[in-house]
This record gives structure tokens, sequence and C-alpha cells, in this order.
């Protein structure tokens, strides 16, 4: 039986010691505390080593004592001598931690997928843990470091991976020999700075990476809610650090010390006993002989959810310009002059907006899918107006949007979703994202997927259309544009519900080459092709408008649509003014399908009921949710496989059609039920 002694500058209130088994051998472990008494701890191991086969270290600072050798005095020739003669493996168990550490991270990245894109954390001390920021600098930029704060007192974080290489190369040398802490901590002022600045670099943080040796020293002080829904990394998580993590509501811990014994053990322990496994010494061991020891026996990292139940929140973010003038003015931080100024004053107020720099509207939480995984984020705004955003220069639009991407990728979200932009924007979806560096979507899959289903909802809500052979829509559909990448979707879909579909465009040619894939694909339906819609939009039962009319031989008049009939409209601005469709109460005109997020969603007022979003957002939840943070929809390139996609995706995490609306917002039962007299008194007079 191999013997091991820990001696530990920590508590003594923590000693043990138990008999168990490892890698095949048998091991006895002894645990003892000095309560931080160097001296004591250095007698120890002279006096004890030939009572045991390896010794290990525990709880030193290592900032300081990152070696046997450095542990010492080297000033004093006898301990040097002493050095010398220990004949024992003697170690601190930093060469595993530095293994495990990268392991750590990359392990839980691959197995839970994406699970540190872009996330934002925070070290309470960087020098200890220079490994661990290794391995997270690969998945994302969101690294602060608290070690000037904590470590001296000064009223700074480190906000980069660069800005603490400066600081570790030498600053923090020159700052040991500077009572910076102790003058911090009797200047009130500055203590109460450091305090605010610490609070709050945990409330922004998703992760926070807590240094095993003095642990509860670095979180004490926090509150309940300070740690709540947070991801700690830590080491060596004994019952009583984990009680309190979970007394604080932290969402996740994640152990780097592999727990592979009956009771959680250190890695100065752990290492001492693979160095005995592999008849090594602590010179000779290497990186690969504890790789192998870990791959052979399966020793991963413990995720530990504190309420029992798994917990994953992913991250996302919404840009998009303001809707109207009345939308910007209803922001909370101009509510109060909304209600006092002239509508002149408002106007120009908006007009300012236009020129500010992208800002937060609303945070967006308790989104939570049917899987379990849950989701926040932020709306953010451009600060341009709808109405002005075709008449500014591209290059302007294009350095806003770039700049609201950055902004979201600072604030941690792992996806960003683009509200309906100019199709110049659009076009140059995939150079803002490398611009960004974050994976961007436009949603325009969700926008098809939601505005079909808000369109057959309608059809089914109106009963006046219905079912044929094979369960399809005994009824006639016109896609309008339907070359364009969203009208070929439409189009390929329409063909699977209706036994008659008319497809519209001036591209003649290319209307054949789709008439033969769609006829491939689906063989029973009835195709006819055109190049201009008012020839047969007088038979319609549903029109799908995918091109704007300005860009087709002829706009087809509002008065001839048959009554009854149901127009989804995907094009911005939309094609028919509210004058022109109050003409004509006996058609339903849909201009989107809004999404039920599943879960209790809370977000400010963005012009729909609560939990409801609109399909381009909806896009972007299902992918964070899905955790697939990529280019989904891009530009002009819609795949109606990719709409069938998001449509599985949204049903698999809850999503539900919520409403449809037209151009003056959600329409109620109310008016279904109106447009359905209305159109049957035409049809019958």
């Amino acid at each position: 039986m191999k013997k091991i002694l820990s001696i530990s500058l920590g508590s003594k209130k923590y000693d043990y010691e138990f008999k168990t088994q490892f890698l095949g051998k048998s091991f006895f472990i002894k645990r003892l505390g000095t309560d931080g008494n160097i001296d004591l701890a250095a007698d120890m191991l002279i006096d004890m080593q030939h009572e045991y086969d390896a010794i290990g270290l525990a709880s030193l600072n290592y900032k300081k004592y990152s070696g046997i050798k450095k542990f010492f005095n080297t000033d004093s020739e006898l301990l040097k001598r002493m050095i010398n003669e220990i004949k024992i493996p003697v170690t601190t168990g930093q060469h595993l931690r530095k293994v495990a550490h990268q392991w750590t991270i990359d392990h839980i990245q691959h197995k839970l997928g994406h699970y540190f894109d872009n996330i934002r954390v925070l070290f309470l001390s960087g020098i200890i843990n220079s490994t661990i920021i290794e391995a997270l600098s690969e998945y994302t930029d969101n690294l602060v470091f608290a070690d000037l704060l904590l470590d001296h007192g000064i009223p700074r974080l480190l906000n980069s991976i660069n800005e603490f290489k400066i600081y570790s190369k030498g600053i923090n040398n020159a700052l040991e020999f500077f009572p910076s802490k102790i003058i911090s901590k009797n200047l009130y002022t500055i203590a109460r700075l450091n305090d605010f600045l610490f609070q709050n670099a945990i409330k922004n943080a998703n992760v926070i990476v807590i240094p095993n040796n003095m642990f509860f020293d670095y979180i004490k002080d926090t509150t309940l809610n300070q740690l709540s829904g947070k991801i700690i990394i830590t080491s060596t998580v004994y019952d009583e650090r984990l009680t309190f993590l979970r007394q604080r509501n932290v969402n996740v811990v994640i152990d780097a010390t592999p727990k592979v014994l009956e009771r959680v053990v250190g890695f100065n322990i752990l290492e001492a006993m693979i160095i005995l496994f592999c008849s090594k010494t602590t010179e000779s061991i290497t990186s690969d002989d504890f790789l192998e020891v870990i791959c052979e026996n399966a020793m991963a990292p413990r995720i530990i959810y504190p309420s029992g139940k798994p917990k994953r929140v992913n991250r996302f973010a919404y840009i998009c310009h303001l809707d109207s003038k009345e939308y910007y003015n209803a922001l909370k931080s101009n509510n109060l002059l909304s209600k006092m100024t002239s509508s002149i004053y408002s106007s120009t107020l908006s007009k300012f907006g236009q020129y500010s720099k992208p800002f937060i509207y609303s945070k967006i939480s308790g989104i939570k899918s049917l899987t379990g995984i849950e989701a926040e984020g932020w709306i953010i705004f451009t600060g341009s107006l709808s109405e002005d955003i075709n008449q500014k220069n591209k290059n302007d639009i294009h350095r806003r949007v770039v700049e609201a991407a950055k902004y979201a990728k600072k604030l941690g979200a792992q996806i960003a979703g683009f509200g309906p932009f100019s199709l110049s924007i659009e076009d140059s979806l995939l150079n803002i994202s490398k611009e960004a560096n974050i994976a961007i979507t436009n949603g325009a899959s969700c926008v098809a997927s939601g505005a079909l289903w808000a369109a057959a909802d309608a059809a089914r809500r109106l009963k006046l259309v219905k079912k044929g052979k094979e369960k399809k829509l005994k009824a006639k559909t016109m896609v309008v544009g339907a070359i364009e990448p969203i009208g070929s979707v439409c189009a390929h879909l329409l063909a699977k519900a209706f036994e008659n579909i008319y497809m519209i465009d001036t591209r003649d040619a290319r209307l054949l080459a789709l008439r033969q894939d769609i006829l491939q694909e689906t063989p029973n339906v009835e195709i006819q092709i055109a190049t201009r819609a008012d020839k047969y939009v007088k038979d319609m039962d549903l029109i799908v408008i995918a091109k704007p009319f300005e860009n087709l031989k002829k706009k087809f008049d509002i008065m001839s649509v048959k009554p009854g009939c149901v127009i989804t409209d995907m094009t911005r601005p939309i094609s028919f003014s509210l004058q022109e469709l109050e003409k004509r109460p006996d058609i339903l005109y849909i201009k989107s399908g809004e999404i039920m997020l599943p879960g209790n969603p809370e977000m400010k007022n963005i012009n729909l009921p609560p939990g409801v979003v609109n399909a381009e957002l909806a896009e972007t939840i299902t992918l964070a949710l899905e955790a697939r943070f990529e280019i989904f929809s891009e530009g002009k390139k819609v795949e109606w496989q990719k709409v069938r996609e998001i449509y599985r995706m949204g049903l698999k995490h809850g999503m539900k059609l919520a409403a449809i609306s037209d151009i003056e917002g959600v329409i109620s039962d109310k008016k279904i039920t109106s447009v359905r007299e209305k159109a049957l008194k035409s049809i019958n007079s």
C-alpha cells in the first residue's frame, strides 16, 4: 500500500485520513493542515518524509509558491540542503492542474456544444489561472480580470487579455513593493469605488473563475443575489463550498478536479498518486503521462448543478432600427419629454436619435425551451428610423450595424438576429458577421415560415376554403415574385398544401425551371406561370407577395381581388397603403405571423402581446436555444429546406403561432369574423 501525505497551509479542521483504491493500487491518504504556518509545514515535510511514499503541498499561494524550491526560503543554505536531501516525490499539483484546466474547458466546450462561445468571464485572479485563460481565449474575447482590484486595491479592471498580459509581465511584480492595497482599504472613497467595480463585474459576468486557494476569501462577502444564475469554475469543490454556492442560487459549478475517489481530494494528492502509479519522479513525469492516465480512466471534470437539474442559458441579441418616430418617443428615457413637448420637438428628438450610438432597448429573459434549455438576450437599436433607412448612405448604415453587432458581442451574445434593413445591408450580412466576429442571421427563413403559418391559420379561421383531394386545400394560391428566394420557398411549400398554384415573375425562363423543380417534388399540383399578376388575381384565395411591385410589370388593383382572399405581404415597405386596404373590408391582409415564446418571457413593450415576438427575433431565439451559433439565413439566400428546419426547431422548443398581424397590429377574432361576413355578403350579392 502506497502512503501519501498532504501538508496544507489551510485549516486543521478539514484534516482527514482514509484508505482507497486508485488505478488498481491501494493507497493510504492523510491530510494535515497548518493554519497558514509555513514554518510548521516545512518542518512536517522534513520530519515526515520517511513515513510516506509521496508528499503533496496544498493551499499554497501560487503567486509565490509555484514549486517545492520556491516554497522554502532559498536564502537559507540549510533549507537548500534539506531540499536536496528529500528523496521522495514532493508535488504541489501544479503540473496536473495545468493539464486538467485545459482539459476541463475543452471537454465541456465539446461535450455540451459551444458552451463557452463568446461567454463573459470574470477571473478573480488571472495570475493563478493562466491555463484557464489560454483555454477560454480560444472561444471568447470577453475576458475580464480583477487582479489589480483584488490584489492591489487599485480601482481598475483589466478588460482584455492584452491588458492582462501587460500586467502579468511586469506591473504585477512592481506593485508587490507598493502598499496600494493598504492605502485603498483606509481611504473610504477608493474602498467604496473598489466595492462597486467588483460587484458590477460580478453582475456582468456569465462565468466567474474562482481560485481554489482562499476560495471563501474571494467571495465570502457576495450576497445571495449576486452569484445567482452564474457559472462558477474552480477546483476541489468540497461539500461546504457546494452548499455555499447552492445557497447563492448558482446555476452551474464546474470542478476542474476529477472526483475519482470516494471523497474530493486536491490536485496535489491526485498528482502524487499518478506519479507513484507511473513510477516517475516529480521532475520526470510529463504532460503526456497525465493525459494518458486521464483518458484511460475517464477522469472528466465535474459538472455540478446545485439545483439538482441541468441548467444552460444561451445568449442572443436582436439588432434592428426603430419602427417609427412614435416608437422611439415611447422609449423610457424619452417618455416624459414626449408627453411634455410638441410633435415638432418630438420629431427633432427622433432625428437626433439617428446619430446616437447603438443602445439596448430591452433585456429579454425568462425564455425556457421544452427541452429545459434557457435563453436570454437584448434588443439593440441602431438609432435609425424605418422611414429613413433606405435614404441613408449605404456605408453609414453598414457602419452602424457593425457597431451594433460588436456591441452585441461585447454583451456576450452568441448569435445576433438582424431586423428588416435595406436589401443592400442584407446582402453584406456575411461581411458584417466577419467584421464583428459574431454569427448573424436575418430571420428570413422564419419570416417565410411564420408568414405561411399565419396565412394557413387565417384561411382556416375564415372557413371559406374547403379540403380537396389528399387533404390539400381546394383553392387557388398565387406567389407574386416567385423567382425571389423567399418567393420560391413559398411556392415549394404552398404546392404541398394547395391544389392550384400560380407563380408570377418577369423572368419567364426561370419560372419554367422553378415549375419543373416543384413538379418533380410535388407532382400532384396544378401550376400556372405568368409574368403579370393582374391576369389571375380575381380568382385567388391566397396571395403571397414576395417581391415589390415596382420590380414587376404591373401592380394589381386591390379592388380586383376576390372577396375573402388572404393576402400575405412579405415586402418592406408593404405593397398597399392603409387607405387602399380600407376600401376592401372583405379581404384579410397579413403583414406577418408573430410567434409566442416558450417559458415566461420578460421584456419591454414591442407593440405585441406579452411573450410574443416577430419572426426575425423568433428565428434568433430558436437558434440560440438550439446552440446553432451560425449564419442561418443570409441576405437573399432563403432555402425552403431551412424554412422547414426552423419551423421544426421552433416546435421542438415550444414556439407557437401567437398572432397574425396587419399594418394596424394583431388581427382579432372579431375582425376575422367581420371579414368573413363581408366576404360572404359580397360573394352572394
